[in-house]
């Protein structure tokens, strides 16, 4: 065999210094790339422990939150249970104060026969026991038999109480 032409020797070293040169430039490339993908993924890191620190504060504002208005809500259901009872009460003082008005009303609705009554009692009073005597026949000026309540009986006569005009009011 023989030995290859110095042509393509110099061929041959410059296409591996070209393959060389090739290769040194692709390898500092990829240290480029790899080194931009490590900062990317520093800053990826970084950036989703942030994100999680953030939602974790989040969640946490969530409970306290929610723990306000769970208070907040036991408060207001506590004031609304008050109320209520409140309302029943003066339901209850309504009702009662609403059968006295009736009552009031019944009152003033039987005054002015009530009152002719004690006038006409009071005209009683001012004239007088009548005479004693024959109960027929009683003569003027004296005292007459007691009054007393009628039950039809004679036998009832001894234990009743002789009926007497006045006024109590």
């Amino acid at each position: 065999m023989s030995a290859p032409p110095a042509l393509q020797i110099r061929e041959a070293n410059a296409h591996l210094a070209a393959v060389h040169r090739r290769a040194a430039e692709l390898e500092a490339r990829l240290d480029a790339a790899e080194r931009t993908v490590h900062a990317q993924a520093e800053r990826l890191a970084l950036h989703d422990q942030h994100l999680r620190a953030a939602l974790d504060e989040l969640g946490r504002a969530k409970d306290r939150e929610i723990a306000t208005l769970q208070e907040q809500l036991m408060t207001s259901e506590a004031t609304v249970h008050s109320l209520q009872a409140a309302v029943h009460q003066r339901d209850e003082l309504i009702r009662q104060l609403q059968q006295r008005a009736e009552l009031l009303q019944d009152i003033c609705h039987h005054r002015p026969p009530l009152a002719g009554l004690l006038a006409v009692l009071a005209e009683a009073e001012r004239l007088g026991p009548l005479p004693a005597g024959n109960p027929s026949h009683a003569p003027r000026g004296g005292p007459g038999p007691p009054l007393a309540n009628s039950t039809g009986e004679e036998a009832d006569r001894d234990h009743l109480q002789p009926a007497v005009f006045g006024t109590t009011v």
